[in-house]
């Protein structure tokens, strides 16, 4: 991902006593503890409480997680001990991101951390023996025997039936279930699912650059009852966010909003749609995922200051 620094200070500064500084110092980064203040949205299948930032290992990483590698495994390493230093649990993967799932598998397994995350993957298989047979190769690369959450990827069918993903639940191979997309030509078709399946989770493409989920699949959510990650809310491919605002100041209502940073200001945008949970940027860079963790701190933008935000945006486009 491309980033600059923050215009105001660094992360790595505002968060003195962060997992950031705890590396530097030689110290554990999971025994720093997190403000009480993170802020933590009810999923509305279970109440419990999810920490609104979450790791995203998908393309917009970069290649390092794709590939099951001692450097893939440190960086991933590095980044999850930031993350839950901060507060945070949520590592969103999938079984088409490479060797991302063994990847996480082996720094869980590892670090015996696998009471302190919540793991959500992504299958693509839609009928009941293919798709039992991907969890099935999921798990182990997981190294876990249930996930938290398994989605259907990249929904496209409007008439897609989730029993399947209903049995997995009922087996216990995961707690909740969900569905996906990142494409606007499929929202017809997800926000149909979500209205009539109802599932637990849904994920999808949503930033200050990409505002589509606004119109219908975000109020489709809220209707259902289900719980929603913000996929790529720092930009992805088609909203290339750190490039039109390289070079350029923080507007003043960064200030107001406690946004130190354009990261920071792109997920506090996000994250104050009251039907988004979590938002999952992905990095590799533990001063990036400090940077992104920030924004879950102090306090979120009204209605009107988003107007604002959003119009401050597409002034620059």
């Amino acid at each position: 991902m491309d980033r600059h620094p923050p215009h105001h200070a660094t992360r790595r500064r505002v968060l003195g006593t962060g997992a950031g500084a705890a590396l530097l110092l030689g110290l554990d980064p999971l025994a720093v503890l997190a403000d009480d203040a993170v802020l933590r949205r009810k999923i509305p299948s279970t109440g419990e409480l999810l920490p609104a930032i979450g790791l995203g290992t998908g393309g917009s990483t970069g290649e390092t997680y794709r590939a099951d590698t001692a450097e893939a495994r440190a960086s991933l390493d590095a980044v999850v001990k930031a993350m839950l230093a901060a507060g945070a649990t949520l590592i969103d993967t999938a079984s088409t991101y490479g060797d991302a799932e063994a990847v996480i598998g082996s720094v869980v397994a590892q670090n015996k951390l696998r009471d302190r995350v919540f793991i959500a993957t992504k299958m693509e298989a839609t009928e009941p023996k293919a798709g039992a047979a991907e969890l099935q190769r999921s798990l182990k690369r997981l190294q876990v025997t249930k996930v938290d959450l398994v989605q259907l990827h990249n929904v496209r069918d409007p008439q897609q039936s989730l029993a399947m993903f209903r049995q997995f639940k009922a087996e216990g191979l995961t707690r909740t279930f969900g569905v996906t997309s990142t494409f606007p030509e499929d929202y017809a078709a997800m926000e149909a699912v979500v209205r009539r399946e109802k599932p637990e989770f849904m994920e999808v493409g949503y930033s200050i650059g990409d505002r589509q989920a606004e119109e219908r699949l975000l109020p489709a959510a809220a209707d259902a009852g289900a719980a929603v990650l913000a996929a790529q809310p720092v930009g992805g491919g088609r909203s290339p966010l750190f490039k039109l605002v390289k070079g350029k100041a923080l507007p003043p209502i960064a200030g107001e909003i406690g946004a130190a940073s354009w990261a920071q200001f792109f997920l506090k945008y996000v994250l104050s749609h009251p039907a988004v949970t979590a938002a999952i940027p992905g990095t590799t860079s533990v001063g990036h995922m400090e940077d992104d963790l920030g924004a879950m701190r102090g306090r979120l933008p009204d209605a009107g200051e988003r107007r604002t935000m959003a119009a401050t945006f597409d002034a620059m486009r």
